[in-house]
């Protein structure tokens, strides 16, 4: 009975989000203002956080930029400031949690209170999973989840206090839907998922309303690091596409940011199709029970 009562939940939430969707088509969300916001980016040396970082530049943010390459990192804080934004880098390597909350404590005595977090650091193994090595797996758990909750942890607490905040976690549409040959990383991005869903519920529990979230999950991004990259789920991104949807996550407060948003639907009919799944289960098993026996 219990997966009956799921299907009904289930669809509410179907209608309701659809409901909601052309609400907005109507009713633009309001969008807030980055202007002052003290914005630290992890994994800011490349690709997604290094565009991301411009973005925040272009919105009169000031900028804490972390990376564990040195030049990479540099390269984003000169093309920053070239916008006018102040910038501070800081070589970081986000598998390391002593590294992290060392370097987290020189921000919040030397520069002041982070009011948006991104954590985007993330590293990436293509291999079958018996032919993936122990300490790339380790690795990828390492900085992909640990490294974001290490982060979220050093700088949480001060937004707490102030009820003021965003969190944003760069996770992959790999957090959602499986892919062969990516087995752990896959493993990593739903942890990063979970991460997100977990802590935006304990802050709601909390009544720490005043401290916003935003997940990322896009399909494979054309950063390099992925040789000839490939997926069922649509075309490859650009990163500048990435984060257009990114940003407009964020000054809108959008919990869950697909990119393309087509993944949301997807989403959605996985689940049905998991639902409809359990339903056989039951049914079948409901009929074993009630057969007659002899």
């Amino acid at each position: 009975m219990n997966v009956f009562v799921e299907l009904l939940l289930f669809l509410v939430t179907l209608l309701y989000s659809y409901l909601e969707a052309f609400v907005k088509l109507f009713v633009p969300a309001r969008r807030k203002s980055l202007s002052g916001e003290l914005v630290l980016i992890t994994g800011a040396g490349h690709g997604v956080g290094r565009a991301t970082a411009l973005e925040f530049a272009k919105r009169q943010s000031r900028l804490v930029l972390w990376d564990i390459n040195k030049h990479g990192v540099e390269e984003t804080a000169a093309e920053c400031q070239k916008l006018g934004a102040t910038v501070q880098t800081f070589v970081v390597d986000c598998s390391k949690r002593e590294e992290i909350y060392s370097t987290a404590d020189k921000v919040k005595k030397d520069i002041g209170d982070v009011t948006i977090l991104v954590t985007n650091a993330g590293v990436i193994t293509t291999a079958d999973f018996l032919s993936t090595q122990d300490h790339q797996i380790e690795r990828m758990f390492e900085v992909n989840i640990l490294g974001h909750m290490w982060t979220t942890r050093a700088f949480l607490p001060v937004m707490m206090n102030n009820n003021y905040g965003h969190i944003v976690t760069v996770a992959s549409a790999a957090g959602h839907f499986v892919t062969p040959y990516m087995v752990a990383y896959c493993s990593s991005k739903f942890a990063a998922v979970g991460f997100h869903k977990a802590l935006t519920e304990e802050l709601c529990a909390l009544g720490k309303d005043g401290i916003k979230t935003t997940c990322l999950c896009p399909v494979f991004i054309n950063t390099g690091f992925v040789k000839n990259p490939s997926t069922r789920l649509g075309k490859i991104l650009e990163v500048e596409e990435v984060v257009e949807a990114l940003m407009e996550g964020i000054v809108t407060n959008q919990k869950m940011v697909f990119v393309p948003p087509q993944l949301n639907i997807a989403l959605l009919s996985e689940m049905t199709g998991e639902i409809k799944r359990q339903i056989s289960v039951r049914e079948a098993i409901l009929r074993v029970e009630t057969a007659p026996q002899f």
